[in-house]
């Protein structure tokens, strides 16, 4: 009478999230490594190209799926499940990357030191 529960897609999603978020602290590492030893006159923010957004994207595309799954596994529709899960996705998203570009002009302004995480 119900359809089976989407746990495939579930820890697909999860799956990709993980992998895609590695990647993207790969890249942010490497990116700011470079920048920090050529102390070029490109800023930071602007290192936020192609190879950076593409590792986000994939946290973004896994998180849904992962979100829409779970809300499936409870019982609600497939597809108010996918408009749920895209809508705190790319709000999430949004903010994610909004604060990361904040972020990036504040370590570039100050140092590693003006990122003072103990005092927050």
């Amino acid at each position: 009478m119900f359809p089976e529960p989407p746990y495939f897609f579930l820890l697909a999603g999860l799956l990709v999230g993980v992998t895609s978020g590695l990647a993207f602290e790969a890249t942010l590492k490497q990116l700011a490594q470079e920048w920090f030893r050529t102390r070029s006159t490109r800023t930071l923010v602007y290192l936020q190209g192609v190879q950076l957004q593409l590792p986000f994207l994939g946290i973004c595309v896994g998180i849904c799926i992962f979100l829409a799954s779970g809300l499936e596994i409870f019982g609600f529709p497939a597809s108010l499940s996918y408009v749920i899960a895209v809508s705190l996705t790319v709000l999430i998203a949004l903010l994610v990357w909004s604060q990361l570009g904040k972020l990036l002009v504040q370590l570039e302004r100050g140092g590693s030191r003006s990122i003072d995480l103990d005092s927050i």
